[in-house]
């Protein structure tokens, strides 16, 4: 099923950066992915079967030992809450998380609910466990896909964990992307990272996303949606409008940041409100029915929470240490949702609606002359 078939007419597997177009005033991380964080790692389902199915999981594991035993400081930001991400109480309540993170469709969060449980609860050392706060988050694919068949399966999120691997990460039309639209054309899966200078502590931010999202695109400053004549309320806007075009812009981001710096859960939701900033650089505009949310980790190796430690002592950056952290945020987090755009394909799926490929060399073009890039 992780082949696309000849419902797919056209491949885009270049990103932002190998066009010539950089963004930001912070390096990149060897693979510029998430994985750059040193023992994150991703795996990736992709469900694209038939006429109709479209959909995935896409598994992010913070670290490579027991989560559960070793718990990850984490905070969540939400910037319209239209959506579900299952575990939020307890990670507010506890300022933490102890699963893996599960991205798949809208019907199929209770899936990946169901299969991290499983995961938790078939480690080696929690034969004992009784609760578990799995944490899962969602983006609609119902146009190219047929969500109510609900086509994810548990052993389809446990094959995307026990997949996860370090190293490049697949973008666009895979895992939970496959499905998905962003600003009319086709989303998925982006991801981008940032490293800090040694003088400003040499963290890596890194940052991955599921775009479903609307508005109006812009590509580093350039106002793409408007020059290609796509983007939400254009019709309305021309007096044209019709009740489809009246609430198109609707839809969904999942983002999920994860850094080495050490951080607590209180810096943490603050880093997540700046990668709400990075969507809004895009052009996106978290309408009223669209599920933006934002999860933040930090992986730094001395904060883990270990069970069965009485009292936990941290280290945690000064306030004053944050704004690069912030800064590499708000960029990675841009740059990864672009990343989704560059990387996807133009697809056709449930009831022959076909959804097409960000015209990319079109949009370099636009890009490079607007910039004055050679």
């Amino acid at each position: 099923m992780g082949n696309f078939n000849d419902s797919i007419a056209q491949s885009q597997t270049k990103r932002m950066r190998d066009y010539g177009i950089e963004y930001g005033i912070f390096k990149t991380g060897k693979f510029n992915a998430i994985t750059d964080v040193p023992g994150v790692s991703v795996g990736q389902v992709t469900l694209n079967k038939g006429n109709d199915m479209r959909t995935g999981v896409t598994a992010i594991i913070p670290h490579q030992g027991n989560v559960f035993k070793s718990k990850v400081p984490a905070a969540f930001f939400v910037g319209n809450g239209f959506g579900k991400l299952a575990g939020t109480t307890q990670i507010q309540e506890l300022g933490n998380i102890e699963t893996p993170i599960v991205l798949t469709n809208t019907l199929n969060v209770s899936t990946g609910i169901e299969a991290l449980i499983t995961y938790t609860l078939q480690q080696p050392g929690n034969e004992n466990v009784r609760s578990v706060n799995a944490v899962v988050g969602e983006t609609n694919d119902g146009e190219l896909n047929n969500i109510r068949a609900r086509y994810v399966k548990t052993s389809d999120v446990l094959e995307a964990i026990h997949n996860a691997k370090g190293g490049p990460v697949e973008e666009g039309c895979v895992g939970a992307g496959t499905g998905t639209v962003c600003f009319s054309w086709k989303g998925g899966i982006g991801t981008s990272s940032r490293v800090l200078p040694k003088n400003l502590g040499g963290y890596t931010v890194g940052v991955l996303v599921q775009t479903n999202y609307g508005g109006v695109l812009e590509i580093c400053g350039v106002q793409v949606g408007q020059k290609l004549g796509s983007y939400s309320f254009r019709k309305s806007i021309e007096q044209e409008a019709k009740t489809e075009e009246v609430k198109k812009g609707d839809g969904s981001c999942m983002i999920v940041v994860i850094t080495d710096a050490p951080c607590d859960s209180r810096n943490l939701q603050r880093i997540a409100r700046r990668a709400i900033m990075g969507l809004s650089r895009t052009g996106g505009n978290a309408s009223n029915g669209s599920g933006d949310y934002v999860l933040a980790l930090s992986v730094y190796p001395d904060n883990l929470v270990k069970e069965g430690e009485k009292m936990h002592t941290m280290k945690v950056l000064d306030n004053d240490e944050m704004s690069p952290i912030f800064q590499a945020t708000i960029e990675a987090t841009a740059e990864a949702l672009w990343n989704s755009l560059f990387a996807a394909k133009t697809t056709k799926g449930f009831n022959n609606y076909e959804v097409p490929a960000l015209p990319v060399e079109q949009v370099v073009k636009m890009i490079k002359t607007e910039k004055g890039i050679k």
